[in-house]
């Protein structure tokens, strides 16, 4: 894979941030004490949540590849933790190309070694916000066809931004550059199947300087707006399956979806 020619950004140690977070509640070694405080002091089921928030990535990405989906472009990547979305769909079409963008300069450091494509394909790794929604199109396609169909990845992602960031506007403007055929791909924690647990969530993260926008459901089913839904449809992370019943049974408070775009 090849990076862009940029200085390397410094990491600030002093603040939590959310992809180390993530990484410690999924039992990985690349975060700071300043994540880990956060992360120990969220309610048990938040790591169960990563966990089945990382399981519906493995299998919305593979269905999609399995569909001959060969294009990813995968924003808030997050520290790469085995099987990264890459080593998933190029199992199935091993000249996938896959195009991966986050924020923390710690995960620029881990994707130079651990985000490498097999020869027949491609990856590429973006420093940048999704935010900065246009600059994340524009490099993309040096990697990626537009002209193509791409699977847009935002696993756990837009509840980080906030309504006054226009959340369901920064996703609207990034469906809007890809082609009919490609798919939206998302997931999103709710704040109305445990109100209680979510709140606890919320506040804990906040003390960290982490501000959440947990939503209700037909908050997160507005980011499907205009698009198709695959059967099963909006449901919880671990009730998606579009390759037959979900795999485990298992309470969850996250909604996950892939739709279509027209």
């Amino acid at each position: 894979m090849t990076t862009d020619a940029q200085p390397p950004p410094s990491i600030d140690t002093s603040r939590a941030h959310p992809a180390r977070v993530y990484d410690w509640l999924l039992g990985g070694k690349d975060n700071y004490p300043v994540d880990e405080a956060v992360g120990e002091r969220l309610p048990p089921e938040a790591r169960d949540g990563a966990r089945q928030n990382r399981q519906f990535m493995h299998r919305a990405a593979a269905w999609l590849a399995a569909q001959g989906i060969d294009q990813f472009l995968d924003i808030g990547t997050g520290i790469p933790t085995e099987p990264n979305l890459h080593q998933i769909v190029q199992n199935v079409v091993p000249s996938a190309r896959v195009v991966y963008a986050d924020n923390d300069p710690i995960v620029l450091r881990h994707a130079e070694a651990l985000l490498v494509s097999r020869p027949q394909g491609a990856t590429e790794y973006i420093q940048a916000d999704v935010r900065e929604a246009d600059s994340i199109v524009r490099r993309a396609r040096h990697v990626l066809d537009f002209e193509r169909p791409v699977a847009l990845s935002l696993i756990a992602l837009m509840h980080f931004i906030t309504d006054e960031q226009d959340a369901h506007g920064i996703v609207r403007g990034l469906v809007e550059t890809l082609p009919s055929g490609s798919y939206l791909i998302l997931s999103h924690a709710s704040s109305d199947l445990f109100p209680e647990l979510s709140d606890a969530v919320v506040a804990e993260y906040a003390k960290g300087g982490i501000k959440l926008a947990f939503r209700p459901r037909p908050e997160v089913e507005r980011f499907f707006d205009g698009l198709d839904l695959v059967p099963p449809g909006l449901v919880t992370a671990t009730d998606w399956s579009a390759a037959g019943p979900a795999p485990v049974s298992e309470e969850s408070g996250i909604y996950a979806g892939v739709a279509r775009i027209r």
